[in-house]
C-alpha cells in the first residue's frame, strides 16, 4: 500500500460513519462489525458498495497492514477527519474529554470547588468556592498543593487538564491534598469529600453610573436564565432600568439559554429566532410573558468573539428595535450542533440546522475555505457598515422598517474600533502575560496584607498610592523586555489599569474587577454616553 493512500486512509475510512450518522444512530456497534469480519473470513465476493469497501479496508488494514495499529485510534482519527471537511463547528469529542467540555455549559460538577492556576510549575489556589467543600476544610487562596493522594504534583510538568482529573470526581468520593501556606514550615494535609459544585454564568451584576446597570454573561449555560432573571430583580430593586449586557468574548453555548434572556426583553409573541435544516424544517422560538424587562432600556456590548447564542441575543434584540448593539461585528456562527452519543460516552456534536434572526438573517459566514482562513478573518476585520461597501451585503429589515445587514456576523449599531495602536510596552508586556503575571506574583507576596483589607475599594486606593508601577517596570525589565522611558510614561494608565484589576479579583471578587477594567474601556464609555441620553 503506497503512503500516499495511507495518508488518506482517515478520511476514506470516515465515509463508513457518515450513513450511521444521518439516520440517527447513536452508536456504532462493534458487535456488527465483529460478524462482519467472520463473514469475510469464508466469503471472497466482496460488495462494491461504498460501506462494504470501507469496511472491508478497515479489516484488511487491521489484519494485512505491516505494523500493528490501534483500530480505535484510528476510527478516532477518521471521525475527527470527516467531520473537519463538514463545517467548522461540527466536531468529535472522545469519551474522555466530554466533561470537561460540557461541564461548563452544565451549571455545575462534583468537585472540591477551588479556582486554580498554574504558576511556575505548581498548582496555587486563586480562589475557594463559597461553601464549597475545600472552603470548608479551611484551603485558602495561596495555597500550593505539592501532593494529591501521595502523588507529587509540583515539579512534574502538570497540566490543566491532569489537575481537573485529580481534583474532580463523583459526589461522596474523598481527596487528600498536602499544601504548602507560605507563612508555615510544614506541609498541611486536607482529605476533602467532593459534592457538586455550581459554576456561575454570569460574572457579575452591578450597578455602573447612576442609573445604569451592567450584567457580564462570560458563557450560555443552563443556568444562565435564571441567574439572569436574578440580576435583573437585583438591578431593579436599586431602581436601575437602564441595562448594560455585555456578551464581549462570550463564545456561546445553549441556544435555549440567550432564548431565555432575550425573553426577559421582548413582548409575548415577539419572535427571537428560527432554525431550519435539510431534514429539520423550520421551527420558531418565541417570547413568553415571563419577562421583567419589558420597558428597560437595553443596549448588547460584542465584540469579535461573540459568537453563537451571544448573537441569537444580539439579533433578536436588533431586530425587534428593542435595544441597540455597540462594539464590533460579532463573529458569525449561525449553525446549530445537535450531539449524537456513542455507547463510550464519547459523542460527536453534527450541524444539523443554521439560525435565522427575526427578520430572516443567517448569522454564518462562508467558511468554504480553509478553518485558518475561517479564524484569521477575525483579527485583520475593519468592517463598520461606515467602512464597508453594503453594495454587494443582503438587506433585512427589522420591525420598524430600518435596515440591517447580513453576510455573516451582527453588525453593531454604534460601531466602537478595537484600538490596537498602543504603544509598545503595553502590548510587548501584555502579549507575553508578563502583567497578569506580575499582578499575580504581587498579590501573592502580599496576601496577609491585602486580606486586611475590608472592601476591594480601600485595595485600590492603596495601590494607587503605591510603588507597584515602577516595581512592574523593573520586573518587565527582568523579564527581557525593552523599552523607551516615554514609551513606559505614556503607558502607565493602561497598564496600572490592568495591574489594579487583576490584584483586586486575586484578592476580592469580580465586581471590583470589572469597576476597575470598564474605567478606560471605549466600548463601555459608547454604552454610557449613550444611556445617559435617554
Amino acid at each position: 500500500m503506497n503512503k500516499r493512500l495511507y495518508y488518506y486512509l482517515p478520511i476514506i475510512f470516515s465515509l463508513v460513519f457518515i450513513a450511521g450518522l444521518f439516520l440517527g444512530k447513536l452508536y456504532f456497534s462493534n458487535s456488527t462489525l465483529d460478524n462482519f469480519e467472520k463473514l469475510l473470513l469464508n466469503n471472497t465476493s466482496y460488495s462494491s458498495s461504498s460501506n462494504n469497501k470501507l469496511q472491508q479496508l478497515l479489516y484488511y488494514i487491521e489484519n494485512e497492514y505491516v505494523d500493528t495499529i490501534n483500530k480505535d485510534s484510528l476510527i478516532e482519527k477518521a471521525i475527527s477527519a470527516l467531520l473537519e471537511n463538514l463545517d467548522p463547528h461540527s466536531i468529535y469529542i472522545p469519551a474522555q474529554e466530554f466533561d470537561d467540555m460540557n461541564d461548563p455549559l452544565e451549571g455545575e460538577f462534583e468537585g472540591i470547588g477551588i479556582e486554580f492556576s498554574i504558576q511556575n510549575d505548581t498548582i496555587v489556589v486563586m480562589n475557594t468556592i463559597i461553601g464549597g467543600p475545600a472552603e470548608k476544610v479551611g484551603l485558602l487562596a495561596g495555597d500550593r498543593i505539592v501532593k494529591v493522594n501521595d502523588s507529587t504534583v509540583a515539579g512534574i510538568g502538570i497540566t490543566n487538564q491532569k489537575v481537573m482529573k485529580l481534583l474532580k470526581g463523583p459526589k461522596g468520593t474523598k481527596v487528600k491534598v498536602h499544601i504548602k501556606r507560605s507563612f508555615i514550615d510544614k506541609l498541611l494535609e486536607f482529605t476533602i469529600s467532593r459534592d457538586k459544585i455550581p459554576m456561575h454564568s454570569i460574572d457579575v451584576a452591578m450597578k455602573i453610573g447612576n442609573d445604569i446597570g451592567y450584567i457580564k454573561i462570560a458563557r450560555f449555560a443552563k443556568t444562565t436564565p435564571s441567574e439572569f432573571h436574578e440580576a435583573l430583580q437585583k438591578l431593579h430593586k436599586e431602581g436601575i432600568h437602564k441595562i448594560i449586557v455585555d456578551v464581549r468574548g462570550n463564545g456561546g453555548g445553549y441556544m435555549d439559554a440567550a432564548i431565555g434572556v432575550a425573553d426577559e426583553f421582548l413582548k409575548e409573541n415577539e419572535l427571537i429566532v428560527y432554525t431550519e435544516g435539510k431534514a429539520h424544517p423550520r421551527k420558531e422560538y418565541r417570547a413568553t410573558s415571563y419577562g421583567i424587562a419589558h420597558n428597560d432600556e437595553v443596549v448588547i456590548l460584542q465584540d469579535i468573539f461573540s459568537a453563537s447564542a451571544s448573537e441569537i441575543l444580539a439579533g433578536a434584540i436588533q431586530d425587534n428595535d428593542r435595544g441597540t448593539i455597540i462594539g464590533q461585528r460579532s463573529f458569525g456562527k449561525g449553525l446549530v450542533q445537535e450531539p449524537i452519543f456513542f455507547d463510550d460516552k464519547s459523542s460527536v456534536r453534527l450541524t444539523i440546522a443554521r439560525y435565522y434572526t427575526p427578520s430572516g438573517r443567517c448569522i454564518q459566514r462562508e467558511y468554504k475555505h480553509s478553518l485558518l482562513n475561517y479564524y484569521a478573518d477575525l483579527m485583520t476585520r475593519t468592517d463598520s457598515i461606515d467602512s464597508v461597501s453594503t453594495k454587494n451585503m443582503p438587506i433585512y429589515k427589522t420591525k420598524k422598517g430600518r435596515n440591517v445587514y447580513g453576510n455573516g456576523g451582527i453588525y453593531p449599531d454604534i460601531y466602537v474600533k478595537n484600538n490596537k495602536k498602543e504603544n509598545d510596552f503595553f502590548y510587548k508586556t501584555a502579549s507575553q502575560s508578563i502583567i497578569y503575571q506580575f499582578a499575580f506574583q504581587y498579590s501573592d507576596k502580599n496576601r496577609n496584607t491585602f486580606n486586611k483589607f475590608k472592601h476591594w475599594k480601600d485595595l485600590d486606593q492603596y495601590l494607587k498610592q503605591s510603588t507597584v508601577y515602577q516595581d512592574f517596570v523593573n520586573y518587565s525589565l527582568q523579564q527581557g523586555i525593552k523599552a523607551e522611558p516615554n514609551d513606559i510614561e505614556q503607558s502607565k494608565t493602561i497598564i496600572m489599569n490592568h495591574i489594579r484589576s487583576y490584584i483586586i479579583r486575586n484578592i476580592f471578587n469580580n465586581e471590583g474587577f470589572y469597576t476597575i477594567s470598564n474605567e478606560n474601556d471605549p466600548v463601555i464609555q459608547a454604552a454610557l454616553n449613550y444611556l445617559s441620553k435617554i
